[in-house]
């Protein structure tokens, strides 16, 4: 039996219809394979469209003209089968039909739509695991219309998820003996629905005790499980796609939210204090030690996907601050800094591939603030810092480990840039420690100054990073400022490499900021270094760089005007040139726009 839907969107006038044809079968409804991908795509992204558009009472409020929604009788009719056409559809479809699901909760639930919670309860408990993906991003939806709100104004959700909750678990254990990617699948869709529910608001309703107990087992198992051997035939770049390594992502993103968020006392809200005290004594160090063999696992050189790596060391990190978790990781923490926190500081073969074939796209890497966030590197950087800075003997080991690693002249030099980025990673805590402090003008002029003639570039670069976090260094020799302003100018005028133009940018202006002798010392030189900033920034674009040229020019207000008009003219470019890649941009987009529309027809 075919059923046709027609959805009409009215504006004064009847302007277009959108048909969506399903196919009656008794599994229930699903969009007919018969027709065409083209016209099915088209159909679905049209319902897509005037769902979020039309689907609200309110969601015309500040349209022009007359308008009206999607008749209500068709809007009951899409109710009564979004569900199972997400559950039937094939994956490039149901992109765009979970969206139009998540608008239509946004709206409807629970006030008109009270059923979508029977449905996805039905479907959760079917024998048929062919619909359980499908239920599970139906559910995604519903929690993610509320991963933001306030506790008080989560109950409708709560209500559901106390039903929910418990088949989630049951169906996840019941699929944890089957590694098949289909069946891994739905557990990594089990764990986002679980990360969107207890992200911001953690609901003490439904997380106890004992369902705490058998969650953490379960996110325990899948973090320890090994990955199918066949996936080391996939291509390194490929594998953080595979289920197998998204699964254990979410287990990891979960488990450092709950110690984070809720699992630390002394760091959460009052209404979890005992919540806090329960994780930390109970589960905290079970699940560190399952993260250490992680860790261990990438010191033997196996592979590690970096968003695993990079949440392993998140949960590590929270370990540090508490004694009971200190204890555990105490006999580890020396080998973890040095075999694991180390070699993610160090340039790597993928740094060198992207800084020669595109040196733009790896300064916007390394700048990239979002790119923080899902860092290995950073994460590395972050556990190295909290370490030292908490722990005592950590510092004093660390630095004896670099200053090893800085006075031998026969170390690979990506190992002393891993040094230096580790001592610039501390500055913050060595300029505070006395028994430091005094020694850092000696480190700088002894193993800083000398990589400034380094024939490698990352090197270079390198050299002016760490002036850059030892800025607010007390030089007691004027010569030794004077060299590191003069050869931060010098690398920043002359320097052939990018990159290293970019880092030296920005250490010149930290360093005249921070150091009183600084700004006379350029002031002779102010006319290049300005000109070579207006290059760098007209070529790079680069964020970073527009706020050191501000500061500059607020240092050297009165030097600058002289080249004022110079640099306007530059600036001036630097728009247009902004402008016409924007314009390019909308362009092609626009362009793609007219082909999909003509393929389409």
């Amino acid at each position: 039996k075919l059923v046709t839907v027609n959805t009409v969107v009215l504006q004064g006038k009847l302007l277009q219809k959108a048909r969506i044809i399903f196919e009656y079968s008794t599994q229930g409804f699903y969009l007919l394979t018969a027709i065409s991908d083209l016209c099915c795509c088209s159909g679905v992204i049209y319902l897509k469209n005037m769902v979020t558009q039309h689907w609200s009472e309110g969601d015309n409020a500040n349209t022009e003209g007359s308008t009206s929604n999607i008749p209500e009788e068709d809007r009951q009719f899409i109710r009564d089968h979004i569900v199972e056409a997400i559950i039937q559809s094939p994956e490039r479809l149901r992109v765009q039909l979970t969206t139009c699901i998540h608008h239509m909760i946004k709206h409807d639930y629970p006030a008109r739509w009270t059923a979508v919670v029977d449905k996805i309860g039905f479907y959760l408990q079917s024998d048929n695991s062919g619909c359980w993906l499908g239920i599970l991003l139906c559910l995604y939806q519903l929690v993610k219309n509320y991963e933001y709100k306030k506790p008080e104004e989560r109950q409708p959700l709560v209500a559901a998820m106390q039903i929910f909750m418990p088949m989630l678990k049951d169906r996840f254990i019941q699929l944890l003996p089957d590694p098949s990617n289909d069946s891994v699948l739905v557990q990594k869709q089990i764990f986002k629905i679980l990360y969107a529910l207890v992200q911001y608001n953690l609901p003490l309703e439904l997380i106890n005790r004992q369902n705490l107990t058998e969650w953490m087992e379960i996110l325990k198992t899948v973090v320890d499980r090994d990955v199918p051997p066949e996936t080391l035939q996939v291509d390194e770049d490929e594998r953080p796609e595979l289920p197998w390594w998204k699964c254990k992502k979410w287990a990891l993103h979960i488990l450092a939210r709950l110690f984070e968020r809720y699992g630390s006392p002394g760091n959460t809200t009052k209404e979890y204090t005992e919540f806090a005290e329960l994780f930390l004594k109970g589960y905290a160090v079970a699940a560190q030690q399952v993260l250490l063999k992680v860790l261990y696992q990438y010191r033997e050189k196996q592979y590690v996907a970096p968003r695993v790596l990079q949440q392993t060391l998140n949960y590590i990190n929270q370990g540090i601050a508490h004694a009971v978790t200190w204890k555990n990781l105490k006999p580890h923490i020396q080998g973890i800094i040095q075999d694991v926190v180390f070699p993610l500081m160090c340039y790597t073969d993928s740094d060198e591939e992207l800084w020669q074939e595109d040196p733009y796209e790896y300064i916007r890497m390394k700048f990239d603030v979002f790119e923080d966030f899902i860092s290995p590197t950073t994460a590395a950087q972050t556990l190295l810092f909290t370490a030292c800075n908490k722990r005592k003997e950590v510092l004093q080991k660390s630095m004896g480990f670099c200053y090893q690693i800085l006075t031998d002249p026969a170390c690979d030099p990506r190992k002393k840039d891993g040094a230096l980025h580790m001592i610039g990673s501390l500055a913050e805590i060595l300029l505070k420690r006395k028994i430091y402090k005094d020694q850092m003008e000696f480190m700088l002029q002894n193993h800083v100054f000398p990589l400034f003639r380094s024939e490698l570039g990352y090197m270079r670069a390198r050299a002016c990073w760490v002036l850059h976090y030892f800025c607010e260094v007390k030089f007691k020799i004027d010569q030794n400022l004077q060299t590191a302003l003069e050869l931060t100018r010098l690398c920043l005028i002359n320097d052939n490499e990018m990159p290293v133009k970019v880092e030296a940018a920005i250490a010149l202006q930290v360093l005249i900021s921070n150091q009183e002798k600084a700004k006379d010392y350029i002031t002779p030189h102010i006319r290049p270094v300005m000109q070579a900033l207006l290059q760098i920034v007209r070529e790079t674009e680069n964020d970073d760089l527009t706020n050191v040229i501000q500061k500059m020019i607020c240092e050297y207000s009165e030097e600058v005007t002289p080249i004022a008009v110079e640099m306007t003219q530059h600036l001036k470019i630097f728009k247009k040139k902004k402008r016409y890649a924007y314009v390019k941009n909308m362009e092609l987009i626009l362009e793609e726009k007219k082909l999909h529309i003509i393929n389409c027809i």
